[in-house]
C-alpha cells in the first residue's frame, strides 16, 4: 500500500486558482455552477483532484474490500464544455429531466453542458437533488467496475 495520497483526493488548492483556468464565457458560467452546487449541497467547495470542484465527501465500501472518497457533488469546467459528476447511470433513470433540460450529453457518471444558456438551470437543479438525495441516501454511487475517479 502507497503512502501517497490517491489522484481523486481533495487539495488546498484555492478555488480560485481553479476556476480561473478557464476563460471567456464559461468563466462566468463556472460562477453560475458554484453557486448553483453551493445551494444544491449547502457546503462550501473543496478543489479535488488539481481541478474537480466538489461539494461534501461520500466515503463508500465494497464487499470487496475496496474503499475510496468522493465528493457528494462535483463539476469542472473546461475549454469545450462543463462536466457535471452525478450518480451512475442517472441518465438511464432520468430521462424525463434530461429531455427538459436542454443540449447535453451524457456518460455513466457524467453530465457534460457547453453552454448553461442554452439549459434549463431549474431542471439542471433538480437533477443536482436527486443526485445528492441518492448519495446521502447511501445508495452505492459507483460500481465495482464503473471508474470511480472523474476523468
Amino acid at each position: 500500500m502507497t503512502a501517497t495520497e490517491p489522484a481523486m483526493s481533495p487539495s488546498d488548492m484555492p478555488i480560485a486558482e481553479a476556476l480561473d483556468r478557464v476563460t471567456g464565457p464559461r468563466r462566468a458560467e463556472a460562477d453560475e455552477l458554484l453557486a448553483l452546487h453551493r445551494a444544491a449541497s449547502g457546503s462550501e467547495p473543496v478543489v479535488w483532484a488539481g481541478r474537480i470542484l466538489g461539494f461534501g465527501e461520500h466515503h463508500y465500501a465494497y464487499e470487496s474490500g475496496r474503499t475510496g472518497r468522493v465528493p457528494e457533488l462535483a463539476f469542472a469546467t473546461g475549454a469545450k464544455r462543463h462536466t457535471i459528476y452525478l450518480t451512475e447511470n442517472f441518465a438511464e433513470r432520468w430521462p424525463d429531466l434530461l429531455a427538459e433540460l436542454g443540449p447535453h450529453t451524457a456518460s455513466k457518471v457524467c453530465l457534460y453542458l457547453t453552454r448553461l444558456t442554452k439549459v434549463d438551470l431549474g431542471v439542471l437543479r433538480t437533477i443536482l437533488d436527486r443526485a445528492l438525495a441518492e448519495t446521502r441516501g447511501g445508495e452505492e454511487i459507483h460500481s465495482e467496475t464503473a471508474n470511480t475517479r472523474p476523468a
